[in-house]
C-alpha cells in the first residue's frame, strides 16, 4: 500500500524542483535586466500564446532568439560570465526554481500510485473508437481495461498499427498522451487503478488538495 504520509512529507521537504534553462543552439548571448532572487512567470493566455518572462537572448548569423521562462518561479545561479560570449548548444545559462502546485504535486503521487502504461515507441496515440467514445461521454474512468485488450491505435510513419493493454485490470484514472501529439518512447499514456484501490487514490487526492500550500 501506498504510503501517503511519507510522500507527502518529503515532498514538504522540498517542496520544488529545479530547471536548468540552457541555449537552444549555439549563438551569442545577452542577458536581458533580470537578477538572482527574481521570480518569472511562465507562458500565458488560453493557448499559452504570451510568452514567459524573457530571460536573455541568443544571436546566430544576425538572428536574434528570445529565451523565455517556461514555468513560474524564482531564478538563480545566473552565468553572468557568458555575456556577450559564443556559446554551444545546451550550454546552462540559468536555473528556475519551481515551487510545485497542488495539481503538480497530486500528479507525482499519482505517478507512484497508478500502473502507468508506456509508449513503446515515439508515436501519436488514439484510443480504439469504440474507447474514444465511451470515454468522450462518460469520461476515462468508465473504462475498464484488462490484459490483451486492444486499446490504443499507433499511428507512426503514416502506418497506423494497434497498441494491446498488458497490465493489472482496473479503471483508466489518468489519460496521459495529448490527441494528435506525439508521445515519446515511455512516456505515460494512462494511468491504471485495480477497483479495489479507487478508495485509496481517491484519498490521496483529498490530502493534497486540503494539506498542500502552493507558494507565490
Amino acid at each position: 500500500m501506498l504510503d501517503v504520509s511519507r510522500l507527502l512529507e518529503a515532498i514538504k521537504a522540498a517542496p520544488y524542483e529545479e530547471i536548468v534553462i540552457r541555449a537552444p543552439h549555439t549563438g551569442v548571448v545577452k542577458l536581458a535586466d533580470i537578477k538572482e532572487g527574481d521570480k518569472v512567470v511562465g507562458p500565458s493566455g488560453e493557448w499559452k500564446e504570451k510568452p514567459g518572462t524573457l530571460l536573455a537572448s541568443i544571436v546566430r548569423e544576425r538572428n536574434t532568439r528570445p529565451i523565455t521562462s517556461g514555468q513560474k518561479g524564482v531564478i538563480s545561479d545566473i552565468r553572468r560570465d557568458l555575456e556577450a560570449c559564443f556559446v554551444e548548444a545546451g550550454t546552462p545559462l540559468f536555473t528556475l526554481r519551481h515551487f510545485l502546485s497542488k495539481d503538480e504535486v497530486q500528479q507525482s503521487i499519482l505517478r507512484k500510485a497508478l500502473y502507468l502504461f508506456v509508449a513503446p515507441e515515439r508515436a501519436k496515440y488514439y484510443f480504439t473508437p469504440a474507447v474514444d467514445l465511451k470515454v468522450k461521454v462518460s469520461g476515462s474512468a468508465s473504462v475498464t481495461v484488462s490484459e490483451g485488450m486492444e486499446l490504443f491505435i499507433m499511428s507512426r510513419m503514416k502506418r497506423e498499427t494497434p497498441l494491446y493493454y498488458f497490465g493489472p485490470e482496473g479503471v483508466i484514472y489518468s489519460v496521459y498522451f495529448v490527441h494528435n501529439q506525439n508521445t515519446e518512447t515511455g512516456q505515460p499514456l494512462i494511468g491504471v487503478c485495480p477497483q479495489n484501490r479507487i478508495r485509496e487514490i481517491e484519498e490521496v487526492v483529498v490530502r493534497v488538495q486540503t494539506e498542500w500550500e502552493e507558494q507565490e
